[in-house]
C-alpha cells in the first residue's frame, strides 16, 4: 500500500546502508565523485540507528542489502556480475546473493509442496534433500522421484515474500515520484514506468506455473541449439508456489576455477554465453532475462544449462531488426547508420542533429573498439553514455529495459569467465547471421509473403470494405459515387497487392 510510510522505508534503506558501513564501501567502488560521497555520509550519518543491523558476519554491502529485502537482492544480483563497475572484491562479495543466501527450514518446503500439489513428499519422492540453493524470491532441493528414480529439482517460494516484494515495491514507487518531482530533468529516464515495469517483472516470479511454462517455452526454441540445455518442468507435481524440474548436474558458472579444473575452455564458454543470448533475442525474440551465474551451469560435456526461468524478455520483430542494426553498426564502426537507425526508430527526437549524435556515439564506440574486456572501464563508459543520451533527449524506452539489463548481465559473465574477451568479435557471427536472414531480399520476400497472407484472408470482404467506407464518405461531402466502380476499384487494389508480391517473389529468386 503506498502512503506516507513509505518515507520511512526510504529513510531506514539509507540508514541501513550508513549503520552497516556499506554506504562508503559503495560510493567508492562505483568511483562516485567526492561531492557525492561527503553528501550522502552527512546525511546519512544522523540517522544510522535507525538502520538494519544485518547479519554481522557478512561483508558491509552485502549485509546491507539482504537485510532490506528481496527487491534490493536483485538489484545486487545484477551488480554481482559488474566487476568492472563496483569493483571486483565488491562483485566478489555479491555473489553470495545469488544463490547463497540463508534458507528456510526444510519441513516448511515439504509443507508447501503438499498444500500445493495434493501429494504427500514422502509417497512422491524417495529422497527429498536439504536446500542446495537459497536466492531471494525462493529455494532449491535436491530430490529422486519414487516412480523412476529420476533426479528432479524441487523449487519452493519462500514464505511471505509476496508482501516482502509490495513492500519494497511501494517504496520504489515513492522514490521515483520524488525524483520527477525534484529533478524535472529527470522524467525523461521515465522512472515510475521503470518501477511499474520492474513490478510485472517481479510479480511474474511470484507464480512458478507461469515460470514452468516459461522452460517448456524456452526449452522448445532453444532445442535445436548445440550446446545449450534447459531442465524441463513436471507438470503433474507443480503449482503456483512449487515447481519440479529435471536435475541439471553442472558446475556453477561462477566458479571459474573448477570450470577450468574440469578441462573446459573458459573463453569459449564466455563467447558462447554470449552469443547464446544475442541469438535467443534477436532470433526468437524470447530470452533468459536473469542470466546471472547463478542462473546458469556447465554440465560435464561442456554444455551450458540455463536454470531460473522467473524473467524472460520477449521483443517484437520490429525492435530485434533495430537491436541487430545498432550492433552491426558498432561492430562495422559505421556510427552515421547508427545515429540514423536510433533517429528511424524514434529512440532519439527528430529535432536533434543526426550528424552530431554520430559523432557523440563515435566518442563511445571508438575507445572500445578492438579492445579486450580488462582495458575497458566500463563505468566510466557508462557515465558518459548517460550524458549522451541526456544531451539529445532520449527517453528510456520501458519495453527494452530487460533487453539492455540482460546484456549488460551477459556482459559481465563472460567477462567473469575471460576478462580479456573482445565483446565485440563474439557477437559479430550471430549479428550477422540475424542480418542476412532478416534485413534484405530474404527478409522482404518473407514480409511480403506474410502481408499477402494478411490481405488474402480479407480479399472476398475487402470490395464491400472499400464501399463502405466510401458510402460513409460520400454522406460526408454529399458527393454521389457508383458502387460498381468501387467495387471494381477494391479488386484492383487486391490485384496490384497480388501482383507486388508476385514480382518481388520473382525478382528474390
Amino acid at each position: 500500500m503506498r502512503g506516507p510510510h513509505n518515507f520511512w522505508r526510504l529513510i531506514r534503506t539509507g540508514a541501513t546502508f550508513e549503520r552497516t558501513g556499506a554506504m562508503g564501501q559503495a560510493l567508492e567502488a562505483m568511483e562516485a565523485p567526492p561531492r557525492l560521497r561527503a553528501i550522502a555520509r552527512v546525511m546519512g550519518w544522523p540517522f544510522r540507528w535507525l538502520g538494519y543491523r544485518g547479519d554481522p558476519a557478512l561483508p558491509p554491502v552485502t549485509r546491507a542489502i539482504t537485510a532490506l529485502g528481496p527487491a534490493y537482492i536483485k538489484f545486487g544480483q545484477i551488480m554481482s556480475t559488474r566487476p568492472d563497475v563496483v569493483g571486483v572484491d565488491l562483485a566478489q562479495q555479491l555473489r553470495v546473493l545469488q544463490d547463497k543466501l540463508p534458507p528456510f527450514p526444510t519441513e516448511v518446503a515439504k509443507r508447501v509442496f503438499e498444500a500445493e500439489t495434493g501429494f504427500k513428499v514422502d509417497e512422491v519422492f524417495r529422497e527429498f534433500s536439504e536446500p542446495v540453493a537459497a536466492a531471494s524470491i525462493a529455494q532449491v532441493h535436491r530430490a529422486r522421484l519414487a516412480s523412476t528414480g529420476a533426479e528432479v529439482a524441487v523449487k519452493v517460494l519462500r514464505p511471505g515474500i509476496e508482501r516482502a516484494f509490495y513492500r519494497d515495491i511501494d517504496a520504489f514507487y515513492l522514490s521515483a515520484g520524488m525524483i520527477e518531482r525534484i529533478a524535472p530533468s529527470a522524467r525523461r529516464l521515465r522512472p515510475t514506468e521503470v518501477i511499474r515495469h520492474f513490478e510485472g517483472v517481479v510479480l511474474g516470479e511470484l507464480d512458478l506455473r507461469a515460470e514452468a511454462a516459461a522452460a517448456s517455452e524456452f526449452g522448445a526454441n532453444t532445442a535445436g541449439d548445440e550446446g545449450f540445455s534447459v531442465p524441463q518442468p513436471n507438470w503433474m507435481l507443480s503449482g503456483k508456489r512449487v515447481m519440479v524440474l529435471d536435475w541439471a548436474e553442472g558446475i556453477p558458472m561462477g566458479d571459474r576455477e573448477a570450470i577450468v579444473a574440469a578441462g573446459h575452455d573458459a573463453t569459449r564458454l564466455a563467447e558462447r554465453v554470449l552469443q547464446l543470448f544475442l541469438a535467443h533475442a534477436l532470433r526468437d525474440g524470447y530470452f533468459h532475462a536473469d542470466m546471472h551465474q547463478g542462473n546458469l551451469k556447465v554440465a560435464p560435456n561442456g554444455d551450458v544449462v540455463a536454470l531460473d526461468f522467473g524473467i524472460m524478455g520477449q521483443i517484437d520483430e520490429y525492435t530485434r531488426r533495430v537491436y541487430a542494426e545498432i550492433l552491426m553498426g558498432f561492430i562495422r564502426r559505421d556510427y552515421q547508420r547508427v545515429a540514423e537507425v536510433h533517429f528511424e526508430a524514434g529512440y532519439v527526437p527528430a529535432d536533434r542533429d543526426v550528424h552530431a549524435f554520430a559523432r557523440a556515439l563515435r566518442a563511445v564506440g571508438e575507445p572500445i573498439f578492438g579492445m579486450d574486456a580488462s582495458q575497458i572501464s566500463m563505468a566510466r563508459l557508462l557515465a558518459y553514455l548517460f550524458e549522451v543520451t541526456e544531451r539529445f533527449g532520449m527517453q528510456t524506452r520501458t519495453e527494452l529495459i530487460l533487453l539492455q539489463r540482460t546484456m549488460v548481465v551477459v556482459e559481465g559473465v563472460a567477462r567473469s569467465l575471460d576478462p580479456h574477451l573482445n565483446i565485440w568479435a563474439a557477437a559479430r557471427p550471430v549479428v550477422e547471421t540475424y542480418i542476412a536472414d532478416n534485413i534484405g531480399p530474404k527478409a522482404l520476400v518473407r514480409d511480403l509473403g506474410r502481408t499477402l497472407r494478411v490481405v488474402s484472408r480479407f480479399g472476398p470482404q475487402l470490395p464491400g470494405m472499400v464501399e463502405s467506407l466510401l458510402s460513409e464518405r460520400q454522406a460526408e461531402v454529399k458527393v454521389s459515387v457508383s458502387p460498381p466502380r468501387w467495387r471494381a476499384a477494391g479488386l484492383l487494389v487486391l490485384g496490384a497487392a497480388l501482383a507486388l508480391a508476385g514480382v518481388a517473389l520473382g525478382v528474390a529468386l
